[in-house]
């Protein structure tokens, strides 16, 4: 056979009966839920703010980043609600290259996906014990949300995840809000139908089982930029580009329209810099246009400790805290650029 069985990983609740949660995370869960509720409702006016680096690689340095930007919440807290970005499986466009927390929890070494599991479920605990806040994730693979969904405040269906069916109906029975980027096309179109899957009741097989869903009326939009034939880059995060989704929702029959705008990947070009100038421009469209305030609920922005990426390295080469894949920005900068939102909004 092609396809080699190495070992039964055990099931999502047996995990989460050898790893639970204490009472003080789950309380801190039910009331960030609430508040992430009521950004996307229109119950608050808060701005959402998705930070962090581009894949949890060390859980060390993510938890020193966490800590530093826990007590920047409690500056900003008022007008801004952090979620911050605990990315621990990642998408390879060739399927090469580190894959996240989730397969190396050592990147330095082979992978171990049941070692994998354990150090992302302790990681996001861990971050809620200890700052206060709850994290946001990507779904890479629909049939591993289980492992963490009690711990996610936030989750975000990639670009390329964003067309497949698994992905749409998985999201469909979420209890937070699942972020439906474009797909790397750039075509609207198909993130407007995985929203509108999203949303709707399913029946599917799912980890063995005949599931039923009940819908996520917190799907939305999440404008992550596109890529041409040619390979080049192409922004959606413009004032036009803004309002001609503002122009598809209203055709659209769909609860709690949201757009959140994510200020890398082709957005940016991958130039960590630029989300800076994108997450100034964003808040002066909103600024501009009463439907657009209300729209656009929120930034995802990549920051680190360091800023910048490097290749895996070990031993005296490697940079503590900076991102191993998708360039990044430095600390110092992220925390001014949240303060800069904090008094533009």
């Amino acid at each position: 056979m092609s396809m080699h069985f190495e070992k039964k990983l055990p099931i999502p609740a047996e995990i989460k009966s050898k790893y639970p949660l204490s009472d003080k995370v789950r309380k801190i869960k039910r009331t960030k839920d609430q508040e992430i509720r009521d950004i996307f409702t229109g119950k608050s006016d808060r701005f959402l703010l998705i930070i962090g680096p581009c894949s949890a690689d060390r859980e060390d340095a993510v938890l020193e980043y966490l800590g530093r930007l826990s007590k920047v919440q409690e500056k900003v807290g008022d007008r801004i609600l952090i979620t911050p970005r605990i990315y621990t499986n990642k998408p390879r466009t060739t399927g090469k290259g580190y894959m996240g927390l989730l397969h190396q929890p050592d990147p330095s070494k082979k992978p171990d996906l049941l070692a994998g599991i354990i150090a992302i479920r302790e990681l996001h605990m861990r971050s809620i014990e200890m700052t206060g806040m709850t994290a946001a994730d990507e779904m890479l693979y629909p049939e591993n949300y289980r492992y963490l969904d009690d711990v996610l405040s936030y989750v975000a269906i990639g670009a390329r995840s964003v067309e497949d069916q698994q992905h749409r109906m998985t999201a469909s029975g979420m209890d937070v809000p699942a972020g439906m980027k474009n797909p790397t096309s750039g075509d609207l179109t198909v993130m407007f139908n995985s929203i509108v899957a999203a949303q709707a009741k399913h029946n599917f097989i799912y980890r063995g089982w005949d599931v039923n869903t009940d819908g996520n009326d917190l799907a939305h939009v999440v404008l992550r930029g596109s890529v041409n034939k040619h390979g080049n880059s192409i922004p959606n995060y413009h004032y036009e580009d803004l309002l001609m989704t503002a122009q598809l929702y209203q055709k659209m029959d769909l609860q709690n329209p949201a757009i959140v705008v994510d200020c890398n990947h082709s957005n940016s070009g991958k130039n960590a810099m630029e989300q800076i100038r994108i997450s100034h421009e964003v808040l002066h469209s909103r600024s501009h246009s009463s439907s657009l305030k209300k729209l656009v609920k929120g930034l995802m922005i990549e920051s680190y400790l360091v800023g910048g990426r490097q290749d895996i390295v070990g031993g005296p080469g490697h940079v503590y805290g900076q991102s191993i894949t998708d360039p990044c920005l430095g600390w110092e900068d992220s925390e001014q650029l949240i303060y800069d939102i904090y008094n533009r909004l």
